[in-house]
């Protein structure tokens, strides 16, 4: 027996293409100890159907032997019956080497069909299934037969399968985040949000929303805080106030003039910034709404306004220390979602699980449900079939292609050649029954 081995030895480079290539062909088409019974197998059927052959040509001499010395018409009958059986069991085992190889190594035509017609059987092969196995009808009918989406929901309603698959979920999530390099997804990051602002006149959208705003009243309460702490702030701080104020009176005013002038202001704003705080009608707080109120419109409408508005976003955006801000975003995110990733009772996880059961339930009861990924689960699978029918069936076209002819030649005779031998013995014995039909009724006959 000649294995893969010797003959991808005895070949040439030419022959076998790259070292890759004739060690991907030993690994595919080794015979394994399987092939070997089978291979075990096939040959003690070849010596059963030759065994045959041989009995009834002994029993075909001995029967003309006996009819020559006068033993009587039965031993015609059993010649009859023998010759025909020797001739079914001849033409059988013509019929089976001719499959795999020539005939006593006689070039008889249409001899040697697999090794000669390796290549087109891989073509017809290839053909065969992307016809019947590959077609649009045939994947759809199987899915739809299946129920996919009612097998994978009951599958998936249950609380064991949603933890797993959650688990697998987490797990990938993090090799993902641990692939990515942070320096690229930071630059990602930050410059789709740079062009993404800086595509977008913000001006219009803070004018509407601060119009809205001062309409509903919202910022009072911002006005309510500032007064507050700037009446605090006055009443903890009155001596900067005073050197602020005397600080910068001219140099030649008298100091008790510019105390008392100090004294002077600082009761002023204090009083002004009481008021303003317990006065809600306050004019400070009218002035105050009218200019929001001018502002907001000026950012809709006013092209200046929104220019400068613009020119400023841009030299915002254009710091380093905001790029900075932008690009720790990512880092911040990624920290977050590992960490729920890896915390089996975090947030992120129990919300996942709990989606999964919630879909899965819906999945194994609901029809439409049902319907819906059945759907979505035929479109994907018609998609890949019709477009890569021709990749497919070219992968078995060219694996068959591929192979020795000669080592594919028995590996496929170790596989089927046992049962082809039933041929020849079904053939020698057919023959024989037929024989022995054929010659009683020519007697009956007289022919």
């Amino acid at each position: 027996m000649c294995g893969i081995t010797e003959r991808v030895e005895l070949m040439e480079p030419s022959e076998t293409g790259t070292p890759e290539r004739v060690a991907s062909y030993k690994t595919m088409t080794a015979f394994t100890p399987a092939d070997e019974e089978r291979r075990r197998g096939v040959r003690r059927m070849k010596l059963t159907a030759t065994g045959l052959l041989l009995f009834v040509a002994v029993v075909y001499v001995l029967a003309k032997t006996a009819g020559g010395a006068g033993a009587g018409p039965w031993a015609d009958y059993v010649a009859a019956a023998a010759e025909a059986g020797m001739v079914g069991a001849l033409a059988d085992w013509f019929a089976v080497t001719a499959i795999f190889r020539h005939p006593l190594g006689l070039p008889i035509p249409h001899t040697a069909i697999i090794p000669n017609k390796k290549d087109q059987l891989g073509v017809s092969l290839g053909e065969f299934v992307g016809e019947n196995f590959l077609s649009e009808e045939v994947v759809r009918e199987r899915l739809r037969a299946v129920g996919i989406g009612g097998r994978l929901g009951a599958w998936l309603a249950e609380p064991e399968h949603a933890d797993r698959v959650t688990a697998e979920l987490a797990t990938a999530l993090r090799g993902a985040l641990t692939v990515l390099r942070d320096s690229d997804v930071q630059a990602v990051v930050g410059e789709a949000i740079t062009r993404r602002v800086g595509a977008q006149e913000i001006a219009p959208g803070i004018g509407k929303t601060l119009e809205k705003i001062v309409a509903d009243g919202g910022h009072r309460r911002v006005v309510d805080l500032v007064v507050s702490r700037a009446h605090d702030w006055l009443v903890l701080h009155r001596d900067d106030v005073m050197v602020a104020v005397e600080g910068g009176a001219p140099g030649w005013t008298p100091r008790f003039v510019d105390r008392k002038v100090g004294e002077r202001v600082y009761k002023e704003l204090l009083r002004f910034v009481t008021e303003m705080r317990d006065m809600p009608t306050h004019p400070a707080r009218g002035a105050l709404d009218r200019f929001l109120t001018d502002f907001a419109s000026d950012l809709q409408s006013d092209t200046d306004t929104r220019a400068r508005v613009e020119r400023l976003k841009g030299e915002v955006l254009g710091r380093g220390e905001v790029q900075d801000l932008i690009a720790s975003v990512w880092t911040a995110v990624r920290s977050m979602i590992v960490a729920a990733a890896e915390d089996e009772r975090s947030e992120l996880r129990q919300r996942v699980r709990a989606a999964l059961l919630s879909l899965g339930s819906r999945m194994a009861t609901e029809p439409k449900v049902q319907d819906k990924v059945d759907s979505w689960v035929e479109g994907a699978a018609v998609h890949v079939v019709t477009t890569y029918r021709a990749e497919i069936t070219s992968l078995i076209t060219e694996t068959v292609a591929g192979w020795d002819a000669e080592h594919t030649t028995r590996k496929i005779e170790a596989h089927i050649g046992r049962d082809l031998q039933f041929i020849r013995i079904n053939g020698t014995v057919v023959g024989s029954l037929a024989g022995l039909v054929i010659y009683a009724v020519s007697r009956g006959l007289g022919v």
